[in-house]
């Protein structure tokens, strides 16, 4: 508590003082402020990344599988049927008779940007489709993959 010091022969108690010294909130709070400001240009990631092709062993596919194509000119196939991207979710519905827990593969030109084929998962996703497949040509690579994880090392 803070006082006044006016000699006052009636009172003998100090009078209070009600406010609220600020400086060390302050203080706080620069301190926070220059600590975001060296830590918010370590957050943002700005690397290019060129990602390479898999050579994974290729899993099974069921016997007929349900491929859903985007071509170039990101026109939309559910097997080999052209469907408007409106009418996705009736064709999916045709193809597996209703079942939603069928796997969709999905497969798209080389050409599609990533943001395309996200439109097209995400249209998926509303159909109520979860699970996509993603197909690429297996044992095909743009570029030399090594052997080994060793091999990358060096």
């Amino acid at each position: 508590m803070a006082g006044s010091l006016n000699s006052s022969a009636e009172r003998d108690d100090l009078e209070e003082n009600h406010e609220i010294n600020v400086t060390p909130f302050i203080d706080v709070m620069l301190v926070l402020l220059i600590i975001f400001m060296v830590a918010a240009p370590l957050a943002t990631v700005d690397v290019n990344v060129d990602l390479p092709t898999s050579t994974a062993a290729p899993q099974p596919r069921p016997d007929e599988p349900l491929y859903v194509t985007v071509q170039e000119d990101l026109s939309v196939s559910v097997g080999n049927q052209p469907v408007a991207h409106i009418d996705l979710r009736e064709a999916l519905d045709r193809a597996t008779g209703g079942d939603k827990e069928a796997r969709v593969f999905l497969r798209a030109d080389r050409t599609v940007a990533y943001g395309d084929l996200m439109n097209v998962m995400n249209l998926l996703r509303i159909a109520g489709y979860l699970k996509i497949a993603l197909v690429g040509l297996e044992g095909v690579s743009d570029g030399p993959v090594p052997a080994t994880p060793e091999a990358s090392d060096g």
